[in-house]
């Protein structure tokens, strides 16, 4: 079998302080690695020290981390993939060995759990937001990762071919994530030292505001893959609220016969027919996602594991 070709793929957006010592940092662990920096408009002497470091550049117009894996994606061909990020506070020197678990057991990604004892690398708030998170993922797609945010991750070819990517900014590891739980892909998660940025780089994650993002991909991810239990939580309150305000309508009508609250009959017949409907449509999206998982699903087996890949061109 072949060496495999190797891409390391570093999304930055004004990161000269630490760029550097990623691109030297997986230069030493991966040789025979292609570097390439995804740049996102960024205003400081990111792209000048990343060519000096010798990692190729490839600017990405449309602001957002989302936007960058995007274009890296579609435009890097390669056999296995290394994402990670471009603020040094990774460990370079396991990607060797995430990369021989990915193809040996042959998986589709490979995620790098982040551990550290360094409070200011991890700050408390981070991690509950990451717990948090990752806790409402797993109790909705399965509980297979246990650091859902993680900006350091190997994928196949197979996977990062077949990877949609319709996210803007830091929610796209949201979406990497819930694209291997809906496909159901092997993959394993790897714990991973977790290291404070260099002195002078500057994190571009806002807690609350890029959270408040995530919650919302989170939605719009349960809405478009279980639409069943999406709508249909939506059916059970919507009926629920329609019985409470209807039960002193149905009160006064079993003793005098009559319906003096015309308009909070008219409000709960209203709430108990939308209801039916969120039903009904949950019943309907239901069966246009499993169309969709389906074709995902072909789409994805169209592309060979990377072993068997090769060994199809050495018996031809």
């Amino acid at each position: 079998m072949q060496t495999p070709s190797i891409a390391v793929l570093i999304p930055c957006y004004n990161e000269e302080v630490a760029v550097g010592m990623v691109i030297a940092g997986f230069r030493a662990a991966l040789p025979h690695a292609r570097i390439i920096v995804g740049d996102n408009n960024s205003k400081d002497c990111t792209v000048e020290i990343a060519r000096a470091a010798g990692a190729e550049v490839r600017p990405v117009p449309l602001q957002g981390k989302g936007n960058v894996v995007r274009s890296l994606f579609a435009d890097v061909e390669a056999d296995v993939y290394v994402l990670v990020d471009g603020d040094a506070t990774y460990d370079a020197s396991v990607a060797p060995a995430l990369i021989q678990r990915l193809i040996d057991e042959r998986l589709d990604m490979v995620n790098g759990s982040r551990i550290s004892q360094e409070q200011a690398a991890y700050r408390s708030g981070h991690r509950f937001g990451n717990w948090l998170l990752t806790t409402l993922v797993s109790t909705i797609f399965g509980n297979r990762l246990h650091d859902m945010l993680s900006g350091y991750r190997i994928f196949s070819r197979r996977y990062v071919k077949t990877f949609p990517a319709l996210a803007l900014g830091f929610e796209t590891e949201t979406e990497l994530t819930v694209h291997a739980l809906e496909l159901r892909m092997p993959i394993a998660e790897v714990p991973t030292v977790y290291k404070s940025r260099p002195e002078g780089s500057v994190s571009k994650l806002n807690t609350f505001r890029d959270g408040w993002r995530i919650l919302l991909t989170i939605t719009h991810l349960v809405k478009q893959e279980r639409p069943m239990e999406f709508f249909g939580v939506a059916a059970v309150m919507l009926g629920l609220l329609s019985v409470f305000i209807a039960i002193p309508v149905i009160r006064d009508f079993l003793h005098t016969g009559l319906v003096p609250r015309l308009p909070t009959a008219v409000l709960a017949t209203g709430l108990m027919g939308l209801a039916f409907l969120s039903s009904a449509c949950g019943m309907i999206l239901s069966t246009v996602t499993r169309g969709r998982r389906e074709m995902k699903r072909l789409a994805y087996l169209s592309i060979p594991v990377y072993g068997e890949n090769y060994e199809r061109r050495n018996r031809i």
